[in-house]
């Protein structure tokens, strides 16, 4: 079956229309409910949020869905996407529900879902939540004396706090270090500067004053130039801007320079490299990773795997050939050592390891390739077929165009109503030229159907 509702990274849509309501809540409860209940008690699910006013909403009628079909919840409030993940596995739980729309504007929310093991849900069995939802009826609903029961699980943030102390090595801390951490006023902001201040950093915090409406507004890791600022202003020795659900991460050195998720994955994969911890002699990254970053694992003889966007897509293709280290760049940075989905916070703890262990400042560790030249434009949908003739005929001229010296890549995205468009040159005059073909060329394609 299709799916309809789930997109890339769960459900996602602005908040009090279809299909982000609270009807749509109730039922996908009651379905995720009915499939992943157990045959014997308990029946366990913890519910997470980040700091959207929509989640008041959302969460409530998820609970009502849950305890419909039997099952016990666990509320955590807001809390980071990778917590929730974490705490599906610790608690043993069924299921685990982070509501949020990570990095996008507080009118949207979104649902994501993971399974027992902590990972996201396969595309197939969220096809098959998408088939109970369509059919449900009186079926499936619990008996009077076994409906579910709510309660507030008090020290969640405490056991994740814990979690991601263990994964710093317990010979280094973070005296001397200053830190500024930009929270988007999301789901971290009662977290991260807890965490840094814990391992000994001198903490900046900004973004950590949500009020339902600010959550990602000239904030976080899309736009960092925020936590940019205040480093140059305290003089920190680094900047982390997590988004609002804290699952991706983007660093800032002391002089101000941003280091995206490919930066980071390079940093890791050496580090990791030189100390035997890296498996299968590879990383997984997604078609959006600059070229720079596989050439300069192939001068380390190490291989970069590709995948389709989505960190889930990346976590499906490390676990199929064994690998511990994958990632975006947009941020996403999986350490599968640690975690079973992005973790902001997991992976800035890293990187700060990396620089304590060898006592050198960011601006020297932190670019260790040169990217090639890159551009990323949203084009409007608008019913796009990419698989237009016309369509076919710009990209297949695009690359010939670049020669095997660059890439492009178009796609629609799995959270938004846009295509992403991207390419890649060594030469960024060619760049540009290329670029403007492709935006001519879609933006007079015809539309599906059409």
């Amino acid at each position: 079956m299709r799916r309809k509702l789930f997109g890339t990274d769960g459900i996602r849509g602005i908040a009090n229309r279809f299909p982000m309501t609270a009807d749509t809540a109730l039922r996908l409860g009651r379905a995720a409910g009915q499939i992943f209940r157990r045959n014997t008690a308990p029946h366990r699910v913890v519910i997470g949020k980040d700091t959207r006013l929509s989640g008041y909403m959302l969460e409530p009628a998820l609970t009502a869905g849950f305890i419909s079909a039997g099952m016990d919840v666990m509320l955590v409030g807001p809390m980071p996407t990778p917590a929730v993940a974490f705490l599906t596995r610790s608690l043993r739980c069924d299921i685990g529900v982070m509501i949020s729309a990570s990095h996008n504007p507080f009118h949207d929310n979104g649902i994501k879902l993971f399974g027992p093991d902590g990972f996201k849900l396969s595309d197939g069995l969220e096809a098959r939540i998408e088939e109970v939802m369509e059919g449900l009826d009186g079926d499936g609903l619990a008996d009077p004396e076994a409906l579910g029961r709510a309660r507030r699980l008090e020290d969640a943030r405490g056991r994740y706090l814990e979690n991601l102390k263990n994964s710093f090595p317990r010979d280094l801390d973070l005296a001397g270090i200053k830190v500024v951490i930009d929270c988007a006023h999301g789901a971290a902001y009662h977290i991260g500067p807890d965490l840094l201040f814990e391992l000994g950093a001198e903490v900046v915090p900004i973004g950590t004053a949500p009020n339902g409406l600010n959550i990602n507004r000239g904030c976080g890791s899309t736009a960092p130039e925020a936590c940019r600022r205040a480093v140059l202003e305290h003089g920190a020795d680094l900047g982390i801007s997590l988004d609002g659900d804290a699952d991706r991460v983007i660093l800032i050195d002391e002089h101000g320079e941003i280091l995206d998720g490919d930066q980071l994955l390079a940093v890791v994969a050496t580090s990791w490299q030189e100390q035997e911890r890296l498996r299968g002699e590879a990383i997984a990254a997604t078609v959006m990773s600059n070229l720079g970053l596989e050439l300069y694992l192939r001068e380390r003889g190490l291989s970069l795997l590709r995948t389709r966007v989505g960190d889930r897509y990346v976590v499906e293709a490390m676990r199929a050939r064994g690998l511990n280290l994958g990632g975006e760049q947009s941020g996403h940075i999986i350490l599968s050592d640690f975690a079973t989905t992005g973790d902001g916070l997991l992976a800035a703890l890293q990187l700060l390891a990396v620089m304590r262990r060898h006592n050198r400042p960011l601006s020297e560790i932190g670019r260790p390739f040169a990217p090639l030249p890159q551009k990323l434009e949203n084009l409007p949908a608008r019913g796009l077929d990419l698989e237009a003739a016309p369509v076919r005929a710009a990209l297949a001229a695009a690359e010939k165009r670049l020669s095997g010296d660059g890439r492009v890549v178009v796609r629609p995205s799995g959270t938004e109503p846009v295509v992403r468009v991207m390419v890649e040159a060594r030469d960024p005059a060619l760049l540009d030229e290329v670029m403007d073909q492709l935006r001519e060329a879609l933006s007079t394609a015809p539309a599906a159907g059409g």
